[in-house]
């Protein structure tokens, strides 16, 4: 069964602390629906407490366990109710893949003085000052968890610069003194090792042994089955070989790992493959990209390209495919939304090819109340069916002309019905003859989504014709295929 992969979550979830349990109770209904894994949102105690998404942590000892930062619960409610949705999900058979951030550390608990010179946000290799004494929010003692699980105080030490000096109340991006910025990182403003909060000094080593032990802690505590690592762009390309090999080690080897390195240069994506072990998969950003592109230019974007300069395409092993999530969202500072008009089309071009590992936004499958978006509907339903029970077979591609393309699965002997044929248009409707395979010979084929209601009836060396809709995604599957879908749906 091919890997297909839930982000579990959206930036605007109700603050009710019911997540964790909202995912226990659909646990079932996730892998009925043809899912193998599930991202989860971070779990650890953030700055912002109830307030905060995920990502500015505070203490990673602390899944909702501690009082600190005015809490208890996280968004997402508590530490028991948290592994309670792990042990239910993969009670569920699905696979569980918790997001961890570790570029850095927001909240402190104390501050330090310390020297330090102020650099450039356009260029962080360009001094704007002289060596000087800040006072720095760096002393992290965790005072609510009573050093249970871990008694270690995180110090200026610990990380490399700060972006406030609570002396002067200057903002600026600050390098303290005797630190250094990491050379392997994005290039981007001169060098993007500094993103927020508190940055991790990665080279420090009480630093690498206290997320060592923490990981450690961490995987015996979940069981997780993976790992999506936030922000990797800004962290030392080769930090988490080490981190990665315990915990797969602790994990006997079997760990999926999937890094956000948000570029749309392919270049910088191999690159950082190049240097992190290749063990580490990574987001395929450059195709988001291509897909924001060819829904908002009103049917211009010539489709024979939507995989150019792609992850998928270049390395398609290391490549894990979206549409959207919780960053490209309306509303978010990395928006870039893949309007509603061309979803089907994008969810066709990840779920329904063999490379990439796909994953589906919580937001496109249950919706977005808080910004009145509705969920993509049944048409993406289908096509997680379809990935489940028919993906099988060899590819081939029908990516010749600029606005309608398409192209087939063959189907195998070991799935019984197994094969389609995928058309789509960014324009006007049309038709392309394409082949299946001759093991469907004189079968009929019909639109699994409904946006066409032709018959298609291969000939004896498995050649149809296939129509498709102005406008819309079609796939064709053997019309056996629909009666028993529906037949299901019913029953559900």
């Amino acid at each position: 069964m091919a890997e297909t992969i839930l982000q579990a979550f959206e930036w605007y979830l109700p603050n009710d602390g019911k997540h964790w349990q909202r995912l226990a109770h659909q646990a079932k209904q996730i892998k009925a629906m043809g899912f193998t894994a599930v991202w989860l949102p971070p779990a650890s105690k953030c700055a912002a407490g109830i307030d905060d998404v995920g990502y500015g942590t505070y203490d990673l000892y602390d899944l909702g366990e501690f009082d600190q930062k005015g809490t208890v619960r996280t968004k997402y409610g508590t530490k028991d109710e948290y592994l309670a949705a792990i042990k239910a999900l993969h009670e569920a058979g699905l696979k569980v893949i918790p997001d961890i951030v570790v570029d850095h550390f927001m909240g402190a608990d104390e501050a330090e003085n310390v020297k330090a010179k102020s650099y450039s946000f356009d260029d962080r290799l360009k001094p704007t000052g002289d060596t000087q004494e800040i006072k720095a929010w760096t002393k992290f003692t965790f005072p609510g968890r009573h050093g249970k699980y871990n008694d270690y105080v995180w110090t200026w030490k610990n990380f490399t610069g700060i972006d406030y000096d609570g002396r002067s109340k200057n903002h600026a991006i600050y390098k303290f003194h005797t630190k250094e910025w990491e050379p392997k990182v994005d290039p981007e403003n001169g060098n993007y090792d500094y993103l927020m909060g508190c940055d991790l000094d990665m080279r420090n080593p009480d630093t690498k042994e206290q997320l060592d032990k923490w990981g450690k802690w961490f995987q015996e505590q979940t069981q997780a089955d993976g790992y999506r690592l936030d922000a990797v762009k800004h962290i030392k390309f080769d930090a988490f070989v080490d981190w990665l090999l315990h915990r797969r080690a602790e994990h006997d080897n079997h760990l999926f790992v999937v890094g956000e390195y948000w570029s749309d240069d392919i270049n910088a994506l191999n690159n950082y493959l190049d240097n992190s072990g290749n063990i580490i998969s990574l987001f395929d950003v450059p195709l988001h990209f291509n897909l924001y592109e060819a829904a908002t230019t009103m049917g211009k974007y010539d489709m024979r390209h939507i995989f150019d300069h792609t992850l998928v395409k270049d390395r398609p092993d290391f490549a894990v495919t979206f549409v959207d999530n919780h960053d490209t969202q309306v509303g978010q500072s990395l928006e870039s939304w893949v309007d509603g008009w061309f979803k089907l089309h994008a969810y066709a071009l990840i779920l329904l090819r063999s490379a990439g590992i796909p994953t589906v936004f919580w937001g496109d499958l249950f919706g977005i109340p808080a910004k009145d978006t509705a969920p993509v509907g049944q048409g993406l339903v289908r096509m997680l069916k379809i990935r489940e029970y028919l993906a099988y077979g060899r590819m081939v591609d029908y990516l010749d002309d600029p606005n309608i393309i398409g192209w087939t699965r063959t189907g195998d002997f070991d799935h019984d019905l197994s094969g389609y044929a995928v058309i789509m248009t960014n324009q006007q409707g049309g038709e392309k003859k394409m082949t299946v395979s001759a093991v469907h010979a004189g079968q009929t084929f019909v639109d699994m989504l409904g946006n066409n209601d032709a018959k298609v009836k291969l000939d004896e060396n498995g050649v149809g014709t296939f129509p498709v809709s102005d406008g819309q995604v079609s796939v064709y599957v053997n019309e056996d295929v629909v009666a028993g879908l529906e037949a299901e749906e019913q029953m559900n």
